[in-house]
């Protein structure tokens, strides 16, 4: 196994949740940051997306959410296999599953552990609770059932019963180095690879450089190659292979076309997110703040074992639909999209949110205070992105276009406009509400009734606001110029027919050679309603099990 960046292992930055922001810091050593080119419909932004960039992966820098796609999510793939009921086996072989539903879909003996960890804040969530069911969401005790959608639940977390992080490093690869009982594993960090080579269009091994010293060495293959190195990392590690576009890869400098495959690193699509603060009435040991801005000594709370070091401060998940009224209200180009994908598929949410106990930004921006936000996420995007190298060295950077909000009729940006006055509806009803943050919300004009507050006590008799046509612009372009990513990068080496743009085959297969395997985020042609973890360990233990199929062992 040959990993780009270094060993995760004892890192107390990724083994504690609640210091998962270390990894989203710009001089994270364990992060890769994919910088995109400037995009019009964005305000002429070029969004940085980050990625994992150690052992484990994603897995080792990221917020923790237990989620879980919709059942119609894996059917919508339409490949052989890789159905829903395909797929529960592979969902319950993973986990050791500490809440509450059904033995149906969960898993008991697991590698990773799925519970609340050692903390909540418990007065957040509930009143985001009871606020959420006065605008009509319901609670559920298990919105990760595969079928449960347009509520909430009080949130499970990729976190132990001790508090600290299951990334797959942790409860995969490591157990089995610590045993001593696997002399054939060998894993080379801080490594990058360049290409795999091949020998008459079989895949016989890769070619990778060290970053300490920039040497070049390549490790040879008898059987099988398996590219896994996510929906951003992967493309351009075919493309320096020679699969691909032909052009691109011309243009890039590569001579050797091995392989015409013109869907590598298109079909790339993210969950785009905007997050929303608010004042509260909280007090500091019930939010991270205190810990983001520096207040209390990280140190001692790891010395003291302090129970919240195993939170991530995300206390509820969301999946939400709008009603009929709403849809209609956001014109007749939306309504035939929701006539057609969502209105006769109840399994399918428009919109996923997590309530965060603390400010999500840069604790510098803000008076010292306890905050709450509101995570806000759209599920399917009908905009498409894509990544391709420029050049034929593994150091030169790939032109990388994430696509938001680039579909024709700006459905995309619709479902964000909806999402905003959702949210802040809820939060209006909060106990704990004293107002709007507003570097992080649209600046609605002072005679609007959309206006932002600040309140020293909670609303009374509260009223839906009324917003209009100016209130929606507003909105839309606070949004264009606030979006960013969900870190939930996929599809850019779809599975599914070769002539349809697919790159792999339903046994993870790259068409037009031999030997040669993909496994992970960039496989999904179509997206899911969940953060993407979940899906990323089940499509590694079905891997698994094809390879061990297809190797005879």
């Amino acid at each position: 196994m040959v990993e780009q960046g270094p060993n995760n292992y004892g890192v107390p930055t990724i083994v504690h949740p609640a210091l998962f922001l270390a990894g989203l810091a710009p001089t994270s050593n364990n992060t890769i940051f994919y910088q995109g080119v400037e995009e019009p419909q964005l305000a002429n932004r070029g969004l940085v997306v980050p990625s994992g960039g150690t052992l484990g992966g994603g897995s080792s820098i990221n917020l923790m959410m237990y989620s879980r796609a919709q059942r119609s999510d894996f059917d919508a793939w339409n490949v052989s296999g890789w159905a829903a009921n395909d797929m529960i086996p592979y969902l319950k072989k993973l986990e050791t599953y500490h809440g509450r539903g059904s033995n149906e879909t969960h898993g008991f003996d697991g590698p990773i552990n799925i519970s609340g960890g050692t903390y909540r804040s418990n007065r957040s969530e509930d009143d985001w609770v009871q606020a959420a069911k006065k605008v009509g969401y319901p609670e559920f005790e298990d919105i990760t059932s595969l079928d449960a959608n347009n509520g909430f639940q009080r949130a499970l977390r990729y976190i132990g019963p001790d508090g600290t992080r299951q990334d797959v490093a942790s409860r995969y690869l490591h157990p089995k180095i610590q045993s001593g009982e696997y002399p054939n594993l060998h894993i080379v960090v801080n490594s990058l690879v360049k290409k795999v080579v091949f020998d008459n269009k079989r895949a016989c091994g890769v070619e990778y450089e060290s970053k300490s010293n920039s040497t070049i060495r390549t490790i040879r293959a008898r059987k099988l190659v398996v590219v896994s190195s996510g929906a951003l990392g992967t493309p351009s590690i075919l493309e320096r292979s020679g699969l691909g576009n032909p052009e691109v890869l011309k243009k890039a400098g590569v001579s050797e076309i091995t392989a015409d495959l013109p869907g590598v690193g298109e079909n790339y699509q993210d969950h785009h997110l905007v997050i929303y603060p608010y004042y509260s009435s909280l007090s500091e040991n019930e939010t991270l703040d205190a810990l983001g801005g520096g207040r209390v000594d990280v140190s001692q709370l790891i010395q003291e074992h302090a129970p919240i070091l195993g939170w991530n401060a995300m206390d509820i998940a969301c999946k939400i639909r709008p009603s009929d009224e709403e849809v209609a209200a956001l014109g007749p180009a939306f309504q035939e999209l929701w006539d057609e994908e969502y209105k006769n598929n109840l399994n399918k949410p428009l919109a996923l949110g997590s309530l965060v106990s603390g400010f999500s930004g840069d604790p510098s921006l803000v008076p010292v205070g306890q905050y709450l936000s509101m995570s806000t996420f759209t599920a399917y995007p009908r905009s498409r992105g894509s990544i391709h190298i420029t050049g034929p060295g593994s150091n030169d950077k790939p032109m990388f276009t994430t696509g938001f909000f680039s579909d024709p009729q700006n459905l995309d940006v619709k479902k964000h406009i909806w999402l905003y006055k959702k949210q802040r509806e809820i939060f209006r009803r909060m106990e704990l509400y004293r107002g709007e943050l507003p570097i992080m919300h649209p600046p609605f004009s002072p005679e609007s009734d959309a206006r932002l507050i600040q309140t020293d006590a909670p609303l009374q008799n509260v009223k839906d606001i009324v917003y209009t046509a100016e209130d929606d612009r507003v909105i839309e372009e606070f949004v264009r110029k606030n979006v960013g990513t969900t870190w939930h990068s996929l599809g850019t080496c779809k599975m599914g027919p070769r002539e349809e743009g697919g790159v792999v085959d339903a046994n993870l297969s790259v068409y037009g050679v031999e030997g040669l395997k993909v496994a992970d985020l960039s496989i999904p042609p179509e997206n899911v309603a969940a953060n993407t973890m979940n899906t990323a360990v089940a499509i590694g233990e079905k891997a698994a099990d094809i390879f061990i199929k297809e190797l005879g062992l």
